[in-house]
């Protein structure tokens, strides 16, 4: 497989790379672009306030920091120190408003009819932590939907998808039928913009290859 981490591909496949998630989704992303990753998902609570945050970057930044800080802290703890350490936040922004994962159906069609024929912001923010170095970084990516009507967002609420997507809605899964453009990167909305992360790990090792 050859890809823009072909270069040092030799140093990350020594490394044991952990992603401070439970997302399966993520998980592929990383290993479709050849490297061995371990899922660890966070107890951070995510509690954080976004009104304390002057751009929604500084919010999905600090959540994914604090993730990747608890999980490195925990296997630390056990013996088992990761040598890279992953970690993501993705919310769905319209307007001032942000959306996480909806915590009931009933909220997931409010999210899913405000979105309806119109354009939101997604951003994902994303740390990399190797031992002393960390590297924190944004992407956004414009999406657009299409005119729902509520016959339609009800019966993709059935499917179940809506309620571990943040903004109630997964663009590779059946929620993809509603999104008409998008301007940005497709990885962004998933969950884990791999350019620039590759671009990061790159950066990271190329002086040692």
């Amino acid at each position: 497989m050859t890809n823009m981490l072909q270069p040092v591909m030799h140093i990350l496949k020594q490394k044991n790379i952990i992603l401070a998630s439970g997302s399966p989704r993520r998980k592929e992303l990383i290993e479709n672009i050849g490297l061995k990753v371990s899922l660890c998902p966070s107890s951070f609570e995510e509690n954080l306030n976004p009104k304390c945050f002057k751009e929604f970057s500084e919010f999905v930044e600090e959540t994914a920091y604090q993730k990747v800080l608890e999980v490195e802290k925990r296997l630390t703890g056990k013996g088992q120190v990761p040598d890279i350490t992953i970690g993501a936040d993705t919310m769905v922004t319209l307007g001032h408003e942000l959306y996480g994962k909806p915590t009931s159906e009933a909220e997931a069609f409010e999210m899913l009819s405000n979105l309806s024929g119109r354009g939101h912001t997604v951003y994902t923010g994303v740390v990399v932590k190797a031992a002393e170095k960390v590297i924190k970084f944004t992407e956004k990516t414009n999406v657009i939907f299409g005119k729902l009507d509520d016959e339609q967002i009800r019966g993709y609420i059935a499917t179940g998808e809506p309620m571990d997507k943040a903004g109630g809605y997964g663009i590779q899964g059946v929620g993809g039928t509603f999104v008409e453009r998008i301007e940005g990167d497709y990885f962004t909305v998933v969950g884990l913009p791999l350019y620039r992360l590759c671009s990061v790990l790159y950066d990271m090792y190329k002086d040692q290859k």
